[in-house]
């Protein structure tokens, strides 16, 4: 018997919506590979303006729902209204959201499923700032309460949902996330340009895709460089967009007196970020708290040796294949950062081990769980 999926898609803007995209973009065509689904993308303008995304290039049907996403009150409202109406017109056995938030109880509609990733705004307040942390407070604890089925990113975001908004155990389903490695053939920056063009310098490069905002703690890192005798400190280099959080970290690498091995290159192209993959001598990720930290499979699956928070979700993720440390003491995240940058047998059992812990995290083993939770949430009716 087919089943017939309506996945909420309202709030993806393309190129805009970071980790909750590549999600998206990654489970669709591994969901339709599965027998016995039938999927239909419910999406916004600008994700259907979007010819090559798989909810437009016929991997899977999808009818629009006429709201702008970038808009908060259109993105509320789509989900709330257009969903679970459009779930109907396409005669939907169930509604899945993939980003977190979704159709409370009173807007009807088919069974749900919800995608929880975090729960930043109970965790890591910080991380939200203004009217959109008190819109998550609202409407995530709504759209789990309306689920029959909640998917966890980790065991971790798991227990968050347990104990912040009081959801049984038994109706949450930790379900993995993955990583996808560039096509071979893929355009990569050769290392000495991206040295040159960003003013990288000869140091050994110590690469952290963490966000700037308070709870990814780059602040940690800036603390520990500055515990480094200054001939071994590496380049720090934090790719990704500015946001109104960099001034300050900028600011306290000069009280530290690092600013000179510290960067912050801004937006950079795929090519330039797996240069830097290719280019560092490790990659470490500081963050207080995460829904599951794909940067630290990334850097697994790239045999770059690594080191992170012993925090939520990390360990989790990490397993045996990186250095853990306390995220509050800088004095253990400098202890890493040496024995990443100058233990050379640890460095290669780190990359074996990591290579072979990120083999076991599969987009395809997602979509084989999550169409799992499928089943369990229609029999539950």
């Amino acid at each position: 018997m087919t089943t017939r999926v309506a996945l909420n898609l309202v709030y993806l803007v393309p190129g805009e919506t970071g980790g909750m995209e590549v999600y998206a973009r990654e489970l669709l065509p591994r969901l339709a590979a599965l027998p016995d689904l039938e999927l239909v993308a419910i999406v916004s303008r600008r994700a259907a303006a979007d010819g090559a995304a798989p909810w437009n290039d016929g991997t899977v049907q999808s009818v629009l729902a006429p709201v702008d996403a970038r808009d908060r009150k259109q993105w509320v409202w789509g989900e709330q209204w257009h969903v679970p109406k459009l779930a109907r017109w396409v005669r939907a056995d169930l509604i899945h959201s993939l980003a977190s938030t979704g159709p409370g109880r009173l807007a009807g509609g088919p069974p749900r499923v919800t995608t929880v990733h975090d729960l930043h705004y109970a965790v890591a307040p910080e991380a939200h700032f203004g009217l959109r942390g008190l819109g998550m407070r609202l409407l995530v604890p709504a759209a789990v309460r309306a689920s029959r089925r909640v998917i966890a990113d980790s065991q971790s975001t798991k227990d968050d949902v347990v104990a912040h908004i009081g959801t049984d155990a038994a109706a949450i389903d930790v379900v993995h996330l993955a990583t996808t490695l560039p096509p071979e053939g893929a355009p990569v920056t050769p290392e000495p340009e991206l040295r040159a063009r960003l003013e990288l310098g000869e140091r050994p490069l110590l690469l952290s895709l963490a966000a700037k905002r308070p709870h990814k703690n780059v602040e940690g890192l800036i603390d520990a460089l500055a515990l480094l005798p200054a001939e071994r400190r590496p380049l720090l280099v934090v790719p990704g967009y500015e946001t109104e959080h960099e001034a300050a970290l900028l600011e306290r690498a000069r009280e530290r007196g690092v600013a000179d091995v510290v960067r912050f290159p801004g937006w950079l192209s795929r090519a330039d970020v797996e240069g830097l993959w290719r280019a560092c001598a490790a990659h470490v990720f500081p963050s207080f708290y995460e829904g599951f930290g794909l940067p630290v499979l990334e850097a697994m699956a790239r045999g770059v040796p690594g080191a992170c928070s012993d925090r939520a979700s990390m360990p989790e993720v990490a397993g045996d294949a990186a250095l853990l440390f306390d995220p509050s003491e800088a004095a253990t995240i400098a202890t890493a950062i040496e024995r990443l940058i100058g233990d050379e047998p640890l460095r290669a059992l780190l990359r074996e081990r990591g290579l072979a812990r990120a083999a076991t995290f599969s987009w395809e083993r997602t979509a084989r769980e999550t169409a799992r939770s499928y089943e369990l949430a229609l029999a539950a009716g």
